[in-house]
């Protein structure tokens, strides 16, 4: 079953960011994962969340998916992101619909 990582983030930091930015991606697609969803405009439809910066990562399974959180490779690189933005971070498993009977 997919597993996702839904985050919330402000950069702090621009141009310091920009490091975390462009290394990211490599540790991700190394896993397996994709992003589905990497900034971009979003709407507010109900409730007052306002986020800044949503970024939405889907991986394989959720140990595919920890796996890659907790590797050398982004181990090495999460500290840019940390010390260059705040926000929230959260694992998620997917959803596997019911076949349908035939």
């Amino acid at each position: 079953m997919p597993a996702y990582i839904v985050g919330n983030i402000t950069v702090t930091d621009p141009e310091a960011y920009k490091e975390y930015a462009a290394k990211a991606p490599e540790t991700i697609y190394g896993h397996g994962g994709k992003y589905l969803v990497r900034g971009g405009a979003f709407e507010v439809l109900e409730g007052d969340w306002q986020p800044d910066r949503l970024v939405v990562l889907e991986f394989p399974d959720a140990e595919t998916l920890k796996t890659w959180y907790y590797s050398d490779a982004y181990q090495a690189i999460l500290p840019i992101r940390q010390k260059n933005s705040k926000g929230s971070i959260v694992f998620v498993d997917g959803f596997n619909p019911p076949q349908k009977l035939e």
